[in-house]
């Protein structure tokens, strides 16, 4: 890869992604160098910060989170406005205190400590409600954060789950992953942190500057005078606050792209002895991290001195000229401390406004790719009306199938039948379209022209339950989920009995290992099935096919990851599978072909031979090449 391409998927400073699809290969002396170079980029990037939530879809989605909880926003509100009220009241008490009632103390001693005793019941009182509103206001408001990230994650994993396998191939796991918990939590730091400080520094901010202009206008505007010096310092710490948050998302990024690539192919870096090489880059895009973080802190560590400097400075002046004002007689003492308490709590919110400028940036971010995923549409989508289907008995049809990836034709105008409970097997060379065949059978994708029929019912027709009931696709990868092996063959049916997994396994021929595990069918299959060989998983997977019952079968490749012994015994449950139901197998093995009652040899997207296997065995076609070919290699 050059310097400056472009590859993965800048994410705030929080979020760790990696962008499969775009993997970096860098290789000579020169690598450190071009890493330093590689520049990053997401179509759904939001630049600009603030920017992000002006977009339609992200204040689309934001305003369709927060609706539901309009009343506890306002009531948030409210009781945030109220625990502020009291907070600000307390100064001017200390002023009434100061002004009326010491001097009756003062002449002479004799005076009433009622109206003293008064402001110090009111101080009392106005420190009490604000510690009640001020709770009940983080209780509510926290509780309306966690429900909008609940909805969140709630909305983003019923949306992905419903997504078509054509966008899952595309949008890499990577950013699956990032979406649904480092985006995700970005909001929740906005509404759990930077919400709070914004309604609090904001409202405390508007209601001091009222209270110091309701005290004095003159010393007021001395307060005021200050202004300028804190516009130009928050305009420098933004636009260099920016910069380095765009750092740091790109050099994170990098770091975590190295990381992942460098475990990946840990065996091809132990082959070739890659860890000193790796070790080196890696230390320089941690470094580039390091120093974007630093960067980052060192904003902080001078906008936030500076304006409790500015700050400090002001109440020394409002401290010096308020003091030439009481002797003058313009103000009261009552007044210049009031003030003085005042100026003191006016700068602090300056700071928890920076701090909530980044958590705004990161959020805004987010919002706008969780918009942008909630927007897809599935490439195939349920039907307004679909046609009912309850009990298929298996034929499958092709008509005029064409399907193209993009401007790349991968089946040009297919025809094919399938009556039901007949097994079909496909081959061709790498390339030919046999799993898009199969692809298109389960409805995984559609066709670009053409129709693919179940019993004469256009697929795009059926509901994804009648569907999903008639027809399953078992792959070369037996995927098994953490958990027990009763619990993978229930996958199937979840509704089934222990008898009725057991039933299915010992059809199957899986009963017996099963048993022979630790806990028989409680055993834990771990991560993957890991705990299981590859025949092993691949006979479960079996299991759960033939108890879900389906009326069509699909086998992609199936066994082709199997050694000789495994391939045997799955052959034998093979039969038992394919046992009155229609099947589609697609097969790089011929073993597996020999099971079949039918062969279409594919090449280039079209079907070029179609029989029974012995027929094109003896005959001088394509298929006889192939097999003859299979049976050199085993040799």
């Amino acid at each position: 890869m050059a310097r400056g391409d472009l590859v993965s998927a800048p994410e705030p400073d929080q979020v760790h992604e990696v962008d499969a699809d775009a993997p970096l290969d860098l290789t000579g002396d020169d690598q450190v160098d071009a890493w330093r170079g590689v520049k990053l980029h997401d179509a759904e990037e939001v630049s600009g910060g603030l920017a992000g939530l002006l977009r339609s879809r992200s204040r689309a989605l934001l305003s369709d989170l927060v609706r539901p909880h309009r009343k506890a926003v306002a009531a948030s509100a409210a009781l945030i406005a109220l625990s502020i009220l009291s907070q600000l009241s307390v100064p001017w008490l200390i002023q009434r205190g100061i002004d009326d009632g010491l001097p009756p103390l003062l002449d002479g001693g004799s005076g009433s400590l009622r109206p003293l005793l008064t402001v110090v019941a009111g101080i009392g009182l106005a420190t009490v409600v604000g510690a009640v509103s001020f709770n009940a206001f983080l209780i509510l408001l926290g509780r309306v954060g966690q429900d909008i990230v609940l909805e969140i994650r709630l909305r983003l994993f019923a949306h992905f789950q419903q997504l078509s396998t054509s966008f899952h191939e595309r949008y890499t796991s990577g950013r699956v992953i990032s979406r649904q918990t480092s985006d995700v939590e970005a909001i929740a730091d906005l509404l759990g942190h930077g919400l709070i400080n914004l309604l609090e520094s904001g409202l405390l901010m508007v209601g001091i500057g009222v209270a110091l202009l309701l005290l004095d206008l003159e010393l007021a505007l001395v307060v005021i005078a200050a202004f300028p010096v804190l516009v130009l310092m928050t305009r420098w710490f933004r636009s260099h606050a920016e910069r380095a948050y765009r750092e740091t998302r790109e050099a994170v990024a990098l770091v975590i792209v190295h990381f992942v690539e460098s475990l990946g192919g840990i065996q091809a870096v132990h082959a070739f002895r890659r860890e000193p090489r790796n070790s080196e880059i890696f230390e320089h895009l941690d470094r580039r991290y390091r120093d974007a973080n630093v960067w980052s802190q060192r904003l902080g560590a001078i906008y936030g001195p500076g304006v409790q400097g500015v700050g400090r400075l002001m109440t020394a002046i409002v401290l010096l000229y308020g003091s030439h004002l009481v002797l003058d007689g313009d103000v009261t003492i009552g007044v210049l401390a009031a003030f003085l308490l005042y100026v003191r709590r006016f700068f602090a919110p300056m700071e928890e406004l920076s701090q909530f400028y980044n958590l705004f940036q990161a959020a805004s971010a987010a919002l706008e790719k969780l918009a942008g995923v909630l927007d897809e549409a599935s490439t195939v989508p349920e039907p307004t009306s679909p046609v009912p289907l309850p009990h298929a008995s298996g034929g499958l049809r092709f008509e005029g199938v064409r399907f193209a990836y993009r401007d790349r034709t991968v089946l040009h105008h297919l025809d094919l039948d399938v009556a039901p409970g007949e097994t079909v097997a496909i081959v061709g060379a790498t390339g030919a379209g046999k799993t898009t065949v199969a692809r298109l059978a389960a409805r995984f994708w559609d066709p670009t022209e053409g129709r693919v029929l179940l019993d004469g019912v256009d697929l795009r027709d059926l509901s994804e339950t009648d569907l999903r009931r008639a027809v399953i696709t078992v792959t070369q990868e037996g995927f098994l989920f953490s958990g027990t092996v009763a619990d993978n063959i229930r996958f199937g049916r979840p509704s089934a009995t222990a008898e009725e997994v057991e039933r299915a396994a010992a059809a199957i021929g899986a009963d017996s290992f099963i048993r022979m595990l630790p806990d028989g069918y409680d055993t834990d299959v771990h991560q993957k099935g890991a705990r299981l060989s590859a025949g092993q998983r691949q006979l479960v997977s079996f299991a759960r096919a033939f108890l879900a019952d389906p009326a069509v079968l699909i086998l992609d490749e199936a066994t082709s990851s199997l050694d000789v012994p495994s391939e045997r015994l799955v052959q034998h449950a093979l039969r038992t599978l394919l046992r009155e139901r229609t099947a589609v197998i697609i097969a790089h093995r011929l073993t597996t072909v020999e099971i079949a009652d039918r062969v279409i040899v594919l090449d280039s997207g079209r079907v070029v031979e179609d029989g029974p296997p012995g027929d094109l065995i003896g005959g001088p076609g394509r298929y006889a090449a192939l097999h003859e070919a299979w049976v050199d290699s085993l040799a």
